[in-house]
This record gives structure tokens, C-alpha cells and sequence, in this order.
């Protein structure tokens, strides 16, 4: 596997030669880059560069390596496939899981060996700290499902039997199978009897359907597992947040819940080197998934649990503890965008915890990963609206960054970049709302630009400087769009209050933000407000669904992928019902008859009249595929010049790269026809 590094992006560059703004094709030919690993002695980080091969409509990841302080990078993985799991060994070892298995090889990527043969493979392999055991997930067989399984001689037969929910989840039916956490004893390679620690339970570890190796990790001592699970089956699993924190102790072979009482989301756990201290993520409340996430530390001598960020006015996405456990490093959105902060342990936390919180970044920009600590450096990954993710090195006293990869800097100095505003705009009850605007390369404000609204998914979900590869605004505005994407009420990085104020809103205040940020950027004598669009997925989906019912000529042409069109037949579809009961509530209940009347985008149709696109993913189960079909037959029936995309084989996102270029070439394809 060693190779000496080619200049990454060769290929890219090339393509490039000729560009001067960003196109489709090319926003899938960047490498994706991802943080690893630090070495052992903090000088050099391992991280993965992920390529898009279009023809083969697949994509490739190698792992390389880099000194913090500059230099080449190396190539250190060739083989097809994509390297995970990363972690340094012993003896400048590098470890890693390719195709369910795992391997180790050289710091330089030399003498690359598999090390183990376990028929089926392995799902999120660690090595034990002292290297005794391996721990890993894989599927096992609970549940009766098929027509098979409950009539052995009908084995050609073609038939799911349920009794309760959740029947399906996310892309896929369930079949009776739950992700269950296993380890056994490991020396060099050779792997011993697997122990199921889960036994023969109906539940999943990792979480369903994003839940990954975070879900369970090695004590510092490795005498003990740490995993995160839902312990509910059923109808009960469908209404409910609430995983907990277990500890398994391979000695006794018992389990113990650290977070028994804790009614929401219980996540990340992570330890501080000595083991003494664990730290996870917290929501309070049961059944509410964009919930304040609050950064719990328990003391595990005394078992004592202290929330950190409780009188604290924002949420955090990850937290670990600094190398001397003085300190926890954390991420939390911050008005649009997402920095890295601290907590300094060493302060009387009972008394003002928010006065012990330092933000260290501070820019335009997000932090959206923390790789690894070495003294006084934070190795992280960054993105902004202009530029995909690349490792940058953080100086935890001053905050300021410095790069260390450039993957894709060949392709962007040869294209032009975005000019990122941001706004305040004043909303209808007199609140001040962040807006991004996104200007076109060269702009000139004697120009007069179509201008897209931007309708946010979630929908408490952050609007910061994210890099996508579909809802892309560097794409959007090289292409001579102005976008326009407003921090609308229900996002986080605004205060825990704005965050939640869009449940059993969502046609209300949500939508009259969106109106007030697009009536206010069209003051500016550059925005053509006779060629105003609107576009979103998901909420935003159902936000473009909302707005031609009520936009009153505001807008020219919508584009709406997986939205929420009909509120009564989506919360008789969808599948984790506790999103559903807390953001909109059942249908049956008299107490929810104003939403269902006055927040659902069906009981407006006789007010569309617009152009519009419509987006659907046949293997959606989150907002399933008659909503966007209802939308379209509406479209239709009514004479509306529409047109329906439909991707049988995507789900909520659209991940297949050819099918991507299509979603974005027909996305352009529409603008450019109806705007």
C-alpha cells in the first residue's frame, strides 16, 4: 500500500484549466477531506481524502499523512476501498478497518497487513487500549419478519408481517435484525469467541440510522465498554429520544446505566486520559431531537453527575477533554457559524458555569470537526460557503488557524469565489435575524441578479458555513444567482428560545422570517424582483410547499426536494413518530386542529399558481414518496407548469454521484427555463 504522494487534485486541476466558476461536475471532483489521527508524537496527522469516480458512480478513500508544521503530504493507503477506524498503535503502528476487516501497517504506510478473518466482517472495529481485545459491531438476527421466517416451508415466499412499529426506518424495512455491540480477546490478529453484550435483545448499537463508532468506545484501562443504545423495541422505540450511556464491565460481565433518569438523547461519550472523568451530551427531554444538548461530566469514583452548560444559552454538538483534563473543548453553532470553545475545569463550576466558557474561534467560518490535542494545538476541520473541508491547526490560547492541507486549492484558484454577506435583518415581531447573502463571482451591484431564497432543512437545523454537495451556494451563485439563506426562527446559535420556537409553528413565524428576509434584500437595486425563486428540501421542502400557497406573486419559480406537502397523510407514513408528535402532534387530537388547518401546505392549494420543480427520493421513509406525488398531481391538475424528479433509489439525501449531477443539472435546467 505505500506509495510515494502525487500532488492531490492532479486530475482536478486539470479539468479545471479552463473554469472560472464552479460547476457541478467539478464540485464532485473535490476531494473530501477527512481528520484521522494525530501520531504518537503529535508531529504528523493521518486523514483520508475521498474521491468521486463519476464513470463508476462510486467513490474512492486513501488515507495520507502530513507534519502539522508543513510540508508534503504521503500517500499511505492505495488499496480500492475506503480505510476507516483509524487509530495509532504501539510500536508507530497505524491500525485501520478495510472491507470488515482490520489491518496495520507502517507510519509510512509500508508492510500494509490484514490482520484478521472474521467471515461476514466488521463494522466499527477499536483495539482495547492495552491491545488485548477487539470491539466491533455486527448485525444479528432477533426478530421474526418474513413470511420465511414464520412459515420455514414457504421459503420462496415474498411477505413482511408486523405487529408493531417501527416497521421501517429511514431507507430501509426492518427484517428483524438489530446492530449489536460485540468484543472478544485479540492477539495480534487472532480473534476469540465474540461476546455479544447485548445478548438477544431487540435493540441497536449503533444508533439508527447516523449512530457510528462514537456509539461505544474503550475505557482508558479497557476493562470496560461505554455504548450508547435506545433500550426500547416497538411502538415505545417510535415515540421516544431517550438513549442512555451503559458501561459494561468485562470482568462481571454486567452493565450499568450512567445516565439512568436522563430522559432525551444521551450521546458521545468520551473519557479524559486518566479515566476518572466521562463527558457525554445531554437533551432533557424525551421525544425532542433538536432538544438543547448540555455537556454532562460524571466524576466515576463518586459518581456524582454535574451539568456544565446548564445556565448556559446555546448547544453543543461534540465536546472531548484537553490531554491534562484541565479543560473540555467542545463545538456549538455561534449566529452562523460553528467555533470551537472551552470549558476550564479547574474553575468553581457550581457557582456561573457560563463564566467559565471561552470561545477560542471566531470568524466566518465553521469548525466542524475536532481530530486531536497536541499542547497547546488543536488539529480541526473547517469549512466556509467558498471552500470544502481541509484540516486546519488551532492555537488554543489565541484562536488563530493556520492550514496545514490545501487538497483542493488548485481547483480554487482557478475559479472565482463568492462574496458572503451577512445581514440583520428586522422580522415581523421586531426580533433581529441573521441572513447570509451570496453574491455571484465578480459581482457588480449596477447589475440586476435572479435572486434564490433559500429555505433551510431541519428544520432545527443549523444554517451556518457548511460546504454541501447538493444545496452547494457557491454552485448557486456561479452560476449568476444571489441566494439568500436566513437564520429563520428554529435554528440553533441563536439562544436556546429562537431554537425552539418553530414547534408547532411551522407555518407561522418560520415562514413570515423567510418573507421578511427576501422582501428586504429586495430593497437592493441589484436583486431583480421579478425574478425571485424559492428552493429547500425536507422543512425547506415543505417551506416552498408553505410559500406557494401564500407568497402572494413574491416568487417566479419554486423548487421543493423531499417536502412535507400534506401533514396528515406525512405523520401517517413517516416512522420516528417522536419528531412528529413533538414538532407537529397527532392528527386526532383537537388540540392540534390549527396546525393541521392553518400550517399544511394542502389546505392552500387552490392558491398555487406558480412554476414549480418537485423533488422525491423513492426510499424516503422520513417524508415518504406521496408527498411529493400529491404535490405534483396538484401541479398538474391545475394546469401549473411542473415537473417531478424521482429518484427510486435515494432516500432523504441523494447520494449516488451520477444521480447528484443529474439532480443538479435538471435544478439549473429549471432556474434557468422558469427564472
Amino acid at each position: 500500500m505505500y506509495k510515494s504522494f502525487l500532488l492531490t487534485g492532479l486530475f482536478i486541476s486539470t479539468m479545471a484549466t479552463a473554469q472560472d466558476k464552479m460547476t457541478p461536475e467539478l464540485l464532485w471532483q473535490l476531494g473530501r477531506v477527512s481528520g484521522e489521527a494525530l501520531s504518537a508524537d503529535g508531529k504528523t496527522v493521518i486523514y483520508g481524502v475521498s474521491q468521486v469516480n463519476l464513470a463508476d458512480n462510486k467513490s474512492e478513500k486513501n488515507l495520507y499523512s502530513i507534519p502539522l508544521t508543513g510540508g508534503a503530504p504521503q500517500q499511505l493507503t492505495q488499496t480500492p476501498g475506503g480505510e476507516g477506524d483509524v487509530a495509532i498503535l504501539p510500536g508507530n503502528k497505524i491500525g485501520f478497518s478495510l472491507k470488515g476487516q482490520w489491518y496495520e501497517m507502517n507510519a509510512d504506510g509500508s508492510n500494509a497487513v490484514q490482520k484478521t478473518n472474521v467471515e461476514g466482517g466488521m463494522q466499527n472495529i477499536r483495539i482495547s487500549p492495552d491491545g488485548k481485545h477487539i470491539l466491533f459491531s455486527n448485525e444479528v438476527k432477533i426478530k421474526k419478519v418474513s413470511g420465511e421466517d414464520f412459515y420455514p416451508d414457504l421459503s420462496k415466499s415474498n411477505v413482511q408481517i408486523y405487529t408493531t412499529l417501527n416497521y421501517r426506518h429511514w431507507d430501509t424495512w426492518e427484517d428483524g435484525k438489530f446492530s449489536h455491540v460485540f468484543y472478544a480477546t485479540y492477539d495480534n490478529g487472532v480473534i476469540g469467541t465474540p461476546i455479544d453484550i447485548l445478548a438477544e435483545e431487540p435493540y441497536d448499537c449503533p444508533q439508527m440510522p447516523s449512530g457510528g463508532a462514537e456509539d461505544m468506545i474503550w475505557a482508558p484501562d479497557g476493562k470496560s465498554i461505554i455504548y450508547v443504545c435506545k433500550k426500547k423495541y416497538g411502538t415505545a422505540y417510535a415515540i421516544s429520544t431517550n438513549t442512555d450511556i451503559y458501561e459494561y464491565d468485562l470482568n462481571s460481565k454486567t452493565t450499568r446505566n450512567l445516565s439512568e433518569g436522563m430522559m432525551g438523547y444521551d450521546v458521545a461519550p468520551s473519557f479524559s486520559n486518566d479515566g476518572k472523568y466521562l463527558v457525554w451530551l445531554s437533551m432533557a427531554h424525551d421525544g425532542y431531537e433538536a432538544d438543547k444538548n448540555d455537556i454532562i461530566i460524571l466524576n466515576r469514583t463518586t459518581g456524582q453527575k454535574q451539568n456544565l452548560t446548564k445556565s448556559w444559552d446555546g448547544t453543543a454538538s461534540s465536546v472531548r477533554f484537553s490531554k491534562d483534563g484541565k479543560k473540555l473543548y467542545f463545538l456549538a453553532v455561534i449566529k452562523g457559524t460553528e467555533q470551537l470553545l472551552e470549558i476550564n475545569l479547574q474553575k468553581d463550576l457550581a457557582q456561573n458555569t457560563e463564566k467559565h466558557i471561552r470561545q477560542i474561534t471566531n470568524g466566518d467560518f465553521d469548525i466542524n470537526d475536532m481530530v486531536d490535542q497536541t499542547g497547546n494545538t488543536m488539529v480541526v476541520s473547517r469549512t466556509d460557503m467558498n471552500h470544502a473541508a481541509e484540516l486546519f491547526t488551532v492555537d488554543l490560547n489565541k484562536g488563530t488557524l493556520t492550514p496545514i492541507t490545501n487538497v483542493n486549492k488548485a481547483t480554487y484558484d482557478k475559479i472565482g469565489m463568492c462574496k458572503i454577506e451577512k445581514r440583520w435583518i428586522k422580522t415581523t415581531d421586531g426580533k433581529e435575524m441573521l441572513t447570509w447573502v451570496i453574491l455571484p463571482p465578480n459581482f457588480d451591484p449596477a447589475k440586476k441578479y435572479p435572486t434564490l431564497l433559500y429555505c433551510q432543512g431541519g428544520p432545527q437545523s443549523a444554517l451556518s458555513q457548511f460546504y454541501s454537495y447538493r444545496w452547494n451556494f457557491q454552485l448557486m451563485a456561479s452560476q449568476g444567482y444571489i441566494v439568500v439563506a436566513p437564520n429563520r426562527r428554529g435554528m440553533p446559535g441563536h439562544g436556546v428560545q429562537w431554537n425552539a420556537e418553530i414547534s408547532k409553528d411551522w407555518g407561522g413565524q418560520p415562514i413570515r422570517d423567510y418573507l421578511s428576509a427576501i422582501d428586504e434584500i429586495s430593497k437592493e437595486s441589484y436583486v431583480d424582483k421579478s425574478r425571485l425563486g424559492a428552493v429547500g428540501a425536507s422543512y425547506g421542502g415543505y417551506s416552498v410547499y408553505m410559500l406557494a400557497g401564500v407568497h402572494e406573486n413574491r416568487f417566479k419559480t419554486f423548487i421543493a426536494h423531499d417536502g412535507l406537502f400534506d401533514l396528515k397523510s406525512w405523520y401517517g407514513t413517516t416512522e420516528e413518530l417522536w419528531f412528529a408528535n413533538w414538532d407537529i402532534g397527532a392528527y386526532w387530537d383537537p388540540a392540534n386542529a390549527n396546525i393541521y388547518k392553518n400550517f399544511n401546505p394542502s389546505e392552500y392549494a387552490n392558491k398555487w399558481h406558480t412554476p414549480i420543480l418537485i423533488i422525491q427520493g423513492g426510499i424516503d421513509f422520513r417524508v415518504p414518496i406521496e408527498q411529493g406525488l400529491q404535490a405534483f398531481q396538484l401541479a398538474q391538475l391545475k394546469n401549473i407548469k411542473s415537473k417531478l424528479l424521482y429518484f427510486p433509489e435515494e432516500n432523504h439525501w441523494v447520494l449516488k454521484p451520477q444521480n447528484a449531477i443529474v439532480w443538479q443539472r435538471e435544478f439549473f435546467s429549471w432556474l434557468k427555463e422558469t427564472l
